[in-house]
């Protein structure tokens, strides 16, 4: 069988202007996870990210450690079906017919930094919202939308791949929720519980052969539990 490693990117900038850039522990959770996949021997036969730089820049960061090694590294491929859904948009979209129950809302979304707590209900909240369907606007991706474009992806990869190839996809939170959802078949609501807990730069293992997918480890970041740096464990 052969292998796709979904990994989650660093630690990005949480409540700062731009998200989509990694933080300086973003940076260094990417080095120590290349480091740790080049000592433990694991050699990709192809890399893809989507195109957001937060996710391109932990790929590179993390493969950098295995061309530092003098180990082979594939050309990082892009493919956008591997990006985020847009929860800035979903947020904008959903968050006016919620004031009413949320008058705070707001304020707490603008000043995520300091309402972190208050931060994660409010978002818990929208995000239910958007997978059941029924608020969805003209324009906004929604969450059925979003589980085809990863499908997708996972798809082209599946239909190129040989036997015991090893794949490593530089992703986000949401995208590996999605494949989640699509391969265990796990309700969208129960899947987004186990959102909340992927650890940034963690390592989610499939195992496939053609088109038949499992689900062969979940969220493991053993690499940053290994440097007894607790800093190093992050959700954002």
């Amino acid at each position: 069988m052969g292998s796709i490693y979904l990994i989650r990117h660093g630690q990005a900038s949480f409540g700062a202007d731009d998200y989509d850039v990694l933080s300086p522990t973003g940076v260094r959770q990417a080095e120590i996870l290349g480091q740790h996949l080049a000592e433990l021997g694991i050699r990709f036969d192809r890399c893809l990210a989507g195109d957001l730089r937060r996710q391109q820049h932990t790929a590179s960061s993390a493969l950098e450690q295995f061309s530092a090694k003098g180990l082979p590294v594939p050309i990082l491929e892009t493919d956008s079906a591997f990006n985020e859904f847009d929860a800035d948009a979903v947020i904008r979209a959903l968050l006016p017919a919620m004031l009413p129950e949320e008058p705070e809302a707001l304020d707490i979304l603008r000043n995520a930094a300091q309402n972190r707590g208050e931060f994660q209900r409010i978002f818990a909240r929208i995000i239910e919202r958007w997978l059941a369907g029924t608020y969805d606007t003209p324009g906004l991706e929604s969450w059925l939308g979003f589980v085809e474009r990863v499908r997708a992806g996972l798809h082209r990869i599946l239909d190129l791949a040989e036997k015991h190839q090893t794949v490593a996809v530089f992703t986000s939170g949401g995208t590996i929720t999605a494949l989640l959802h699509l391969i265990t078949q796990m309700p969208a609501k129960q899947a987004f519980e186990l959102n909340w807990q992927i650890v940034n730069t963690s390592l989610n293992q499939l195992k496939f052969r053609g088109r038949e997918v499992a689900l062969a480890s979940f969220n493991s970041h053993a690499h940053l539990q290994l440097l007894k740096a607790p800093e190093l464990i992050t959700f954002r």
